[in-house]
């Protein structure tokens, strides 16, 4: 392990009452102290799939992934041995418990924007010092507070809440039943690297609003590497994802009348070092004409449609980033072969 360091959108909730607080969940209902809805606006799925159709570069976007097959097939690709990414953070997280553990203090307010998989989270709510909450966050209603109950009943001693919301937008935390406790916004994965830089900065800023002096955000970056690894990375021998792409052609036939010829494509994935991100592609082996919601397309032999990128950064790279976003790097800590990143930011003090 290889450390370096470096010296609102207004609340909508289920609430019936007219303060805007979240619910409180009655003991029968589930283990959570509260729910909080915030209504955050579903995309329209025809909508972003025709316009990305239409575009030169033909796009769907990455967010439409995860339906309930999508999501299941995502959990598979993390177990496969040429994807690092999961394994090597989990590990790093082993590594880096007692260090967070002194540094974050007793009684720590966890906060997960974009909940997910609870293996990660466990990793860092066992490694503190008797926190004293934990809330996801997810635009996911039901998934939310499916994973947060979970979360509940095997920490009872923990107050444990969900929020619906999507964590791109700013939120007003003031409007939630929170302790006190020091702040550790856990935002692990590299999701960071799906989004274009500018979009990645602006993430990072609202996550900086997430903060308060002495509070911190935790963060996993994926590192460049050579680039056969990241392609094996992204597209496996197994083919689970190109399965996990292909699951979006059946969701255009099946929810939008579609009838893309799944055959007709391949799926590609190629790292591209001078933007230094995985770039994922369906690509046309010939001539297809096809159909989605009644609009008519082309994609010519070798023409590509573009589900996805994944961005890899330098740690310098990256902390630049969160320095134009506001944060200050405090900490970074590495796997010994250098391949993944976890990175302890502070809200930037102007001088």
């Amino acid at each position: 392990m290889r450390r370096v360091c470096c010296a609102a959108r207004a609340l909508k909730t289920e609430a019936t009452d007219r303060n805007s607080m979240p619910d409180a969940i009655p003991p029968s209902e589930g283990a959570l102290a509260f729910f909080a809805d915030l209504q955050p606006p579903a995309g329209d799925f025809c909508a972003d799939v025709l316009r990305g159709l239409s575009k030169p570069q033909k796009t769907l976007d990455a967010k439409y992934f995860y339906d309930q097959a999508g999501s299941e097939l995502f959990d598979a690709i993390t177990r496969l041995p040429e994807y690092y990414l999961t394994r090597t953070e989990l590990a790093l997280l082993d590594a880096i418990g007692p260090r967070l553990r002194q540094q974050v203090g007793p009684g720590a307010v966890v906060l997960e924007p974009g909940a997910g998989s609870s293996v990660k989270i466990r990793k860092l709510i066992d490694a503190l010092d008797e926190p004293a909450a934990y809330v996801g966050m997810d635009i996911s209603g039901d998934h939310v507070k499916s994973a947060c109950a979970s979360i509940a009943a095997d920490y009872p001693g923990l107050t444990v809440g969900a929020v619906c919301h999507d964590f791109t937008q700013a939120i007003d935390l003031s409007e939630l039943p929170l302790p006190e406790g020091k702040r550790v916004v856990f935002f692990p994965g590299s999701t960071i690297g799906n989004f274009e830089l500018i979009d990645a900065q602006a993430l990072l800023s609202v996550l900086r609003g997430y903060l308060r002096p002495g509070d911190g955000l935790l963060i996993g970056v994926d590192l460049r590497k050579d680039g056969a690894t990241l392609e094996a990375a992204y597209d496996d021998a197994q083919g689970v994802t190109a399965q996990f792409n292909f699951n979006l052609i059946r969701r255009l036939n099946e929810e939008l009348d579609g009838d893309i010829d799944p055959s007709a494509l391949v799926y590609r994935a190629h790292w591209n070092p001078y933007r230094s991100r995985v770039e994922m592609y369906l690509q046309a082996l010939r001539d297809v004409s096809f159909t989605v919601a009644g609009q008519a397309f082309t994609l010519r032999e070798h023409e590509t449609i573009h589900t996805e990128n994944s961005h890899k950064f330098t740690i310098a790279v990256f902390q630049d980033l969160a320095r134009r976003a506001g944060l200050a790097p405090v900490d970074v800590w590495t796997d010994p072969a250098e391949a993944f990143s976890l990175h302890w930011l502070e809200v930037r003090r102007e001088a």
